[in-house]
């Protein structure tokens, strides 16, 4: 029997899909790819192996990595209060979330970096109270990536809370499971594919996340030097075939990490029915 498709035009659809993919995605990456190839091993190794290269990933996958995190708690906890809790100034506060999406990452990265820096309003606080520096430090990197990936999993764990099925908590309290059971065994199970997602989305956009980072972070090499940056420094040094070695190395990490969450998120869905 011929299968029938609920949106009409099946072909030219599916044509305009390869070809965007086509003209947007895989051509500036194989061209990534062959512009790479113009090194010889040897030197690809060099240029990826050196201390300062090594540095700049350390310290962009380590504060991305943390910073996904923190996002993903504290975004859950916010889209779990919007969804069941109603107060004055929701709808102000729900919309402000996404200001970093429309927000031009250079201005927050100024913004973040003024009030952060030793003499800061925030900055100097944190100094003479607790001794914390956090601009131009690692920390102020995880700060800023906070700020611009946090939308991310709030916006992607919200519509699962207001589609979640509140007759399952009824029949869980009923049968005698407390409030922390009904959250660890009924609510997360089935909230933690898309907070998966979250932290997929905010891990992603931190890795390369540029305009908000290099002024709070100070770039100091092997300190808070983001491989954006080197990219950028070895494209303004006119080495090419270096800047290309880097990014595609960049691509193929962040590549094989992200295959990881989204089989890990593949694996829970399973687990938790919802395949």
């Amino acid at each position: 029997m011929r299968q029938s498709y609920i949106m009409p035009g099946f072909r030219p659809t599916l044509g305009f899909t390869l070809v965007y993919l086509g003209l947007v995605v895989l051509i500036p990456l194989s061209t990534l790819v062959f512009k790479s190839l113009s090194l010889s091993w040897d030197d690809y190794v060099h240029i990826i192996t050196s201390n300062r290269v090594m540095a700049s990933f350390r310290v962009s996958f380590s504060t991305s990595l943390l910073a996904a995190l923190i996002a993903s708690f504290f975004g859950f906890i916010i889209a779990w209060t919007f969804v069941r809790y109603h107060f004055f100034g929701k709808r102000i506060l729900d919309a402000l979330i996404d200001l970093p999406f429309a927000l031009p990452t250079a201005v927050a990265g100024i913004v973040l970096a003024t009030i952060y820096q030793p003499n800061g309003y925030i900055g100097q606080l944190l100094i003479n109270t607790f001794g914390i520096k956090v601009a131009y430090t690692p920390t102020g990197i995880v700060i800023a990536l906070i700020f611009i990936s946090m939308p991310f999993v709030v916006r992607t764990v919200q519509p699962v809370l207001q589609e979640f099925d509140s007759t399952m908590e009824e029949a869980a309290s009923t049968l005698g499971a407390t409030k922390l059971q009904i959250f660890t065994k009924v609510i997360f199970p089935n909230v933690f594919p898309a907070l998966l997602t979250g932290f997929s989305l905010a891990f992603a956009r931190g890795v390369g996340e540029y305009g908000s980072v290099i002024f709070i972070a100070g770039n100091i090499p092997y300190v808070s030097e983001i491989v954006p940056l080197m990219i950028i420094t070895k494209l303004e040094q006119y080495e090419y075939a270096g800047a290309t070695a880097i990014a595609l190395t960049l691509l193929v990490i962040s590549f094989v990490l992200l295959l990881i969450i989204n089989l890990l998120q593949l694996w829970v869905r399973k687990r938790s029915g919802q395949l």
